[in-house]
């Protein structure tokens, strides 16, 4: 009978379709997986993978074989979480995600304060705009603006971010001086037509797409530029030099501000010490990051 880390090795390649990728994710050479994956085929005396130029594709003995390793891993990873659940030690690692905008341009200088205080507590700290699986362990907390988190969470909502149209200071004292002035055009974090429905709900409908950025730290640098005007968060615009909300100036768009984690883990002494801290933070904040401090 094949043991959970042999089926590991399964998963990854099962996930990924190739051994170079799942080589990456396990942190473990290519060489490695091929061995893992060619003795587990040769221990349940079936081929699980077809081998072809591009990609690994599972057989129907895969297929069932990824219905019970999908079981098993879930199995480990609740036993891993309930017994992380009881841990009263303010030592161990934190593994945090959070979007790259609320660390560059708000919280890391309080997550910083927090390692600081307690040197026994490992941060590792993932910016990302993807949601990280809490359930399979990819993060401990999550800080994530949304008005719909996962139902298998628990935690606080502590704030509203709030965003608003902004331009270049440059843009403002230049437009509507005479018919040759600027005109504006939207920066948007999408080409996909159907995210457009915050252009159709903003003040500035009949504003068309002049450029596509995905990162809103990019994105700012652009605005003050002068490429053109962009939604991006009241806290990390409204006190950048060079940089203005578009007349009238009113929000824009709204998210909810949460702080979670696994209910799994809300009892944990560094997690519950982490998410306190953060909440407090964050609270300090909340007139910058609701808007309410300009404009």
């Amino acid at each position: 009978m094949s043991n959970w880390d042999d089926r590991r090795f399964f998963l990854a390649v099962a996930r990924e379709a190739s051994v170079r990728k799942a080589s990456n994710t396990l942190g473990v050479s290519r060489s490695t997986v091929l061995r893992r994956i060619t003795a587990l085929e040769s221990e349940l005396g079936v081929r699980l993978f077809e081998r072809l130029p591009n990609g690994y594709f599972m057989t129907s003995a895969g297929e069932e074989m990824l219905v019970s390793a999908r079981r098993i891993e879930d199995e480990a990873l609740a036993t891993d979480r309930r017994l992380a659940g009881r841990d009263e030690r303010l030592s161990g690692t934190i593994r945090i995600t959070l979007p790259g905008v609320l660390a560059t341009h708000l919280l890391m200088p309080e997550i910083v304060a927090f390692g600081k205080s307690h040197p026994d507590i490992k941060l590792e700290v993932t910016s990302t705009y993807l949601a990280a699986n809490l359930a399979k362990r990819e993060a401990d907390v999550a800080i994530r603006m949304s008005n719909d988190p996962p139902q298998d969470l628990v935690g606080r909502r502590i704030a509203e971010v709030a965003k608003a149209a902004y331009v270049s200071a440059e843009f403002l004292k230049n437009s509507g001086r005479d018919a040759g002035s600027p005109k504006p055009s939207w920066i948007s974090w999408s080409s996909d037509p159907s995210a457009q429905q915050w252009i159709e709900d903003s003040g500035y409908p009949e504003v068309p797409i002049g450029a596509v950025i995905d990162d809103p730290t990019v994105a700012l640098l652009a605005v003050k530029a002068g490429l053109g005007m962009a939604i991006l968060p009241c806290f990390m615009a409204d006190f950048e030099d060079g940089v203005d909300r578009m007349p009238p100036g009113r929000l824009q768009l709204r998210q909810d501000l949460w702080i979670l984690t696994h209910q799994d883990l809300r009892k944990t002494a560094r997690i519950r010490k982490f998410t306190n801290h953060m909440a407090d933070a964050i609270t300090r904040h909340r007139d910058l990051i609701e808007g309410k401090c300009r404009g």
